[in-house]
């Protein structure tokens, strides 16, 4: 298997890294990976994940919920009845972030295209880029969405798109600052970057360490908090103007958390959990399991 070694820091471009801690694929294989935390800008990442080309097989689980529609189990049922809601407060946040009601939208990551139909049912103009085979296949089959597989994301013509969004896709993107070039270079210069992610600086990634359920390695290659994200937007054009938690993130994180702390009675301990980090979150959003990032091209 070929392997993603990081030589060189994503961000700032240095090669001095400390080794923070293992992590366990406790989705598809039972693998262990190591975090690496680069010494000069603290961006952590996953050292030595397999190479984009033979990843594959590491997303192969009907249990890796983004790329498949399964209600099974108590903790799949939860996160379909949050996912509904949550496509309403994204549409919002979409108009509310654009000032658009309409407009050409690009969903990147779009999995299985339930956000992507929502928005076409809001009336915008959708593309949408998925890895995955089976879950295009799943978009057009259910919603009539034509989903264009990663590559095309370099071939999009320029300041062509009102909105971008990526919905927990960037920490699994290989080529990282190719991306960012590409969003800046397809983003129109009024237009709207929204970016979540998981948040490895947050209440239950603390609480948890090695088993915080979002470091998901080796899916997620990038871990990262609103102080990194917020240097490689810049170092690639774009301002941050606005940040928000997600509080039901937590929840669910903390369930899987607990179950790979093989504790008994998980549903009740990650509510708990994640009760906590939603409080602490209130105080301090920065703490929020997961955040969103609104991002605008810096004037010239």
């Amino acid at each position: 298997m070929s392997k993603l070694y990081i030589d060189k820091c994503p961000i700032c471009g240095q090669n001095q890294f400390e080794k923070v801690m293992t992590c366990t694929d406790h989705y598809a294989t039972g693998e262990s990976f190591d975090l690496c935390r680069c010494k000069s800008c603290n961006f952590m990442f996953t050292q030595n994940a397999p190479v984009e080309s033979e990843i594959g097989r590491y997303y192969e689980s009907p249990d890796y919920i983004s790329h498949s529609d399964t209600h099974k189990g108590l903790m799949n049922s939860v996160y379909h009845k949050v996912r509904k809601h949550m496509l309403s407060e994204k549409a919002r946040l979409v108009s509310k972030s654009s000032n658009l009601t309409c407009g050409r939208i690009l969903d990147i990551g779009t999995g299985t295209g339930y956000f992507a139909d929502k928005m076409k049912r809001e009336g915008w103009q959708v593309s949408a880029i998925e890895k995955s085979p089976q879950a295009r296949e799943f978009a057009k089959e259910h919603f009539g969405i034509n989903v264009n597989p990663p590559e095309t994301l370099f071939t999009l013509k320029e300041k062509s798109f009102d909105v971008i969004t990526l919905w927990h896709v960037l920490e699994h993107l290989e080529q990282l600052n190719r991306t960012w070039d590409s969003l800046f270079k397809i983003l129109k210069d009024s237009g709207t970057l929204i970016v979540a992610v998981p948040n490895a600086g947050s209440y239950d990634a603390e609480k948890y360490h090695e088993l915080w359920a979002a470091y998901d390695v080796p899916r997620h290659l990038w871990h990262f908090t609103p102080t990194t994200i917020n240097a490689i937007a810049a170092k690639h054009g774009f301002i941050m103007t606005e940040r928000y938690p997600m509080p039901f993130d937590a929840f669910y994180v903390s369930m899987l958390s607990e179950k790979y702390m093989k504790k008994s009675h998980t549903f009740v301990r990650g509510l708990l959990t994640g009760t906590k980090a939603w409080l602490a979150s209130l105080n301090h959003k920065d703490k929020s399991s997961s955040m969103i990032y609104i991002f605008r091209k810096k004037r010239l």
